[in-house]
């Protein structure tokens, strides 16, 4: 006779997905499309087969660092603190279904697994420079929640070296291409948004975070002097593009990603009124994750269109 599904097996599924982030996902194909896009400027063959394996390390790369960050956050007691938004605190997936965590954590350990795996082809077919972004590329995601997180100035640099110079540099040198000056400047533009938006997104969990061990530079400075590093950040970015088309380090195309800068100076005008109406907050970090997205897809069209 068989029984009919228990609502905790039926709920595992879902669960396991919605830790994952799947609306954040897009980041990462994204570091890796600029990153093709760049190797196509160099005089190299590129494989298809090849593309598509970048773009399933990047994916599950992204999807191993949510889905441990998400069981480590559980396990801690993170999530029954966190006040969450649409930007930060985390899916709610654990907390609304406990016992999903060891499906969770196993569906990390599977996605890293498949990194290492696509890594270990890619360390056969281009040699000892793929270790370069390999090795510390698996440290950021072992690490990240359990120790990185402990360090406020590592805390704001990892993401933006993960998404920027190790995933960007990193497809571009698993497709056979070579760092050149654009590829240094694009992965530089992606690194300081990237660690800008995962800053910026710190700043609603700053007690939770502090009860549970992080320190991160909300924490370490205060949401209001963090306010002026988020636009230092921001409009950085933004200045680095300028710079590369100016003198030269970037197609005149890629000025396209300039699209954004009034979203960018929105967010840098606006941060330090908002940082105690939790709804206008909210609505700006919205504002900010589309100025990423649409400086590095903007940024992507210009190094097409040339």
């Amino acid at each position: 006779m068989q029984h009919p599904p228990r609502a905790c097996d039926t709920a595992l599924a879902p669960a396991v997905l919605r830790a994952t982030r799947p609306g954040f996902l897009i980041l990462a194909p994204l570091c890796v499309l600029l990153g093709i896009l760049l190797a196509a400027r160099q005089p190299i063959a590129i494989a298809p087969r090849e593309v598509m394996l970048v773009l399933v390390g990047g994916l599950l790369a992204h999807a191993a660092v949510n889905l441990l960050n998400e069981y480590e956050d559980f396990r801690s007691g993170l999530d029954e603190m966190t006040l969450r938004t649409p930007f930060s605190g985390g899916s709610g997936a654990l907390p609304a279904s406990p016992g999903a965590a060891p499906a969770v954590l196993a569906a990390g350990l599977a996605a890293l697994t498949g990194v290492v795996a696509i890594g270990g082809y890619f360390l056969w077919a281009r040699g000892w420079p793929m270790l370069a972004v390999g090795v510390p590329g698996l440290a950021l995601i072992v690490a990240y929640t359990r120790w990185i997180t402990r360090s406020p100035w590592l805390c704001l640099l990892a993401p933006g070296l993960g998404f920027g110079p190790l995933v960007i540099l990193g497809s571009l040198v698993a497709l056979g291409g070579w760092p050149d000056a654009a590829a240094l400047i694009v992965a530089a533009v992606a690194g300081l948004l990237v660690s800008e938006l995962l800053l910026l997104n710190q700043f609603p969990d700053c007690e939770a975070d502090r009860r549970v061990g992080r320190r991160h530079l909300p924490i370490l400075l205060g949401r209001r002097r963090a306010a002026r590093l988020v636009a230092a950040l921001l409009l950085g970015g933004q200045a680095l593009v300028g710079m590369g088309v100016l003198f030269g380090g970037l197609p005149a195309s890629a000025g396209l990603a300039w699209l954004a800068l009034p979203g960018a100076l929105w967010v840098a005008w606006r941060l330090p009124g908002v940082l105690e109406e939790r709804a206008r907050l909210e609505a700006l970090m919205g504002l900010n994750v589309s100025v990423l997205l649409t400086t590095l897809a903007l940024l992507g069209l210009g190094l097409w269109l040339n």
